[in-house]
């Protein structure tokens, strides 16, 4: 099995959307807030009002979740991040900045670095 380090090397991600669907939070920049707002083509104060919520140690602000905890703006189907353009830095950063315990089992790019050449062809 390849160490995060190896995976990380040829990493491509492949847009599965399960990282949006985790739950925990995404933390905003000031400049994260206001790109997302200009994008929606909403003023910042509505912005915040329905789409944030402060922090569980209350340094920042946090995109709320969906119903089903994930991202608010990751949309399925097909899966896709509503604000693609414009995502937040945290999501930006993953997973090289940044990674869950179990991100190798539930991220695509992840699985598909950690197959050996053996693996691969067996797919074929």
């Amino acid at each position: 099995m390849k160490t995060d380090k190896e995976i990380l090397e040829n990493f491509k991600c492949r847009r599965c959307g399960n990282c949006c669907k985790w739950p925990g939070i995404v933390r905003l920049t000031d400049e994260d807030a206001d790109n997302i707002a200009d994008y929606l083509g909403i003023p910042f104060e509505e912005f915040i009002e329905k789409y944030t919520r402060l922090s569980p140690d209350r340094r920042c602000l946090v995109l709320t979740d969906n119903e089903q905890g994930g991202c608010i703006f990751y949309s399925e189907p097909p899966p896709g991040c509503l604000i693609q353009p414009v995502k937040p830095s945290q999501c930006g950063a993953f997973p090289e900045q940044w990674r869950t315990k179990l991100w190798r089992e539930h991220c695509a790019g992840a699985k598909e670095e950690n197959q050996t050449p053996k693996d691969k062809k067996k797919e074929s």
